[in-house]
This record gives structure tokens, sequence and C-alpha cells, in this order.
């Protein structure tokens, strides 16, 4: 009796405990987790930024690309689009993309000549650590984060429904930005990014 009483007793006690589980896709985070934030990370402007020198910002959406995934790259024109529409000058919405990648082609130099040469009116931030891709759970390239005003992630997955542009039925990003800056809820809130492998480096065990 005893016995059986210390299992229910038990059983209870972990119906209180919260319990936080990974997302469908993200292994690492679920949607209204708080988003990693980010720290003097180097620009493509010279200059060092963190999520901190966006706090007047209602949304942030984090893009992990880079220069050496071709899928990555036709994405380009999309965010830049994206951003001219929805982050300009006195927007509430901005766009940060950030690579980790650490082969030659996808390091901070080649980084500020592929934004000069695209003509990027976005952030373009290195982190050669990887931390903070690997904080994200982030697999791909291009894989996108929605943040709200309280920094927590709100939707989290593809740009859109296609790689090809011309057969866009569905802009998961574009909609999940305009939900939010209505104090909705992104729906869907979470889908399968589609692109190349990030180059994570192996972890010493």
């Amino acid at each position: 009796m005893v016995r059986g009483g210390l299992l229910l007793v038990a059983s209870s006690l972990f119906l209180l405990i919260p319990v936080s589980w990974a997302g469908q896709y993200n292994k690492k985070l679920n949607i209204g987790d708080p988003a990693p934030a980010w720290t003097d990370l180097p620009g493509i402007d010279g200059r060092k930024h963190s999520l901190a020198d966006l706090k007047d910002k209602d949304v942030v959406v984090v893009v992990f690309t880079c220069n050496s995934c071709p899928i990555a790259v036709d994405y380009e024109d999309r965010i830049i689009a994206f951003t001219r529409e929805y982050a300009g000058p006195g927007s509430k919405v901005a766009v940060v993309a950030i690579n980790v990648n650490t082969i030659e082609e996808d390091r901070l130099p080649k980084m500020q000549e592929r934004a000069k040469e695209k003509g990027f009116n976005f952030p373009y931030l290195y982190d050669e650590t990887q931390k903070i891709a690997r904080d994200f759970g982030a697999s791909y390239t291009p894989e996108f984060f929605v943040l709200d005003k309280a920094r927590r992630v709100v939707y989290m997955g593809a740009m859109d429904d296609t790689s090809n542009p011309a057969n866009v039925k569905v802009r998961y990003l574009e909609e999940a930005v305009k939900a939010v800056l209505k104090g909705e809820r992104p729906q869907p809130a979470e889908t399968l990014a589609r692109g190349c492998a990030i180059r994570y480096a192996r972890t010493r065990r």
C-alpha cells in the first residue's frame, strides 16, 4: 500500500514538472523558447553586432545562410526583396543573416565580396565558433527564425514552400512576420527548412 502511494505521489509530482520538447524538425528549440543571443559577432561592415542592438525592433528575422550553398545563393534576391519591403528604415522589423561555415569561401572576406556584389541590405554576420547556429539548432542554409518583441522563437523553418521562385504558393516567412506584427501567432509555426547542410565542425568528446 505504501509503495503504491509513493508511486502515485511520484506520478503527481512528474505532472507538475514543466517539460520542454524540441520542435518537430528542430531538435534544439521549440516554438516559444527564448531565442539564443549572439554578442559581438563581426559583420561585413567592420562592426561588431549583438542581438541586444535590436532592442527597439518588434520582430527580428534571423537567417542562417552562406556563400557556398547554391540554394542559399538562389534565395539571396528573395531575402533582399523581403528586407526592402518589411525591414526598411524606420521599420519595426530587422533582418539579420549569419554565416557559420568555416571553409575559405564562407569566411568574412568572401562574405564582404558577396554582399557588395549583390547589394545586401541587411547585416551579414560571421561566427567562426559556430556556437550561435548550434544554439539555434540550425541545420541548413538557408534556415529562418522569427523572434517576437520578447525575443521568443515564434517561427522557424523555410522561407516559402518551394526553392523555385516561379512556383511559390505559400510565403511562410512573410505570413509569420505579418502575424507577429498583428499580435497573432504564426500558423504554421514550424516548417522543414530546405537547403545545404551547415558545415559543422566535429565536436570533441
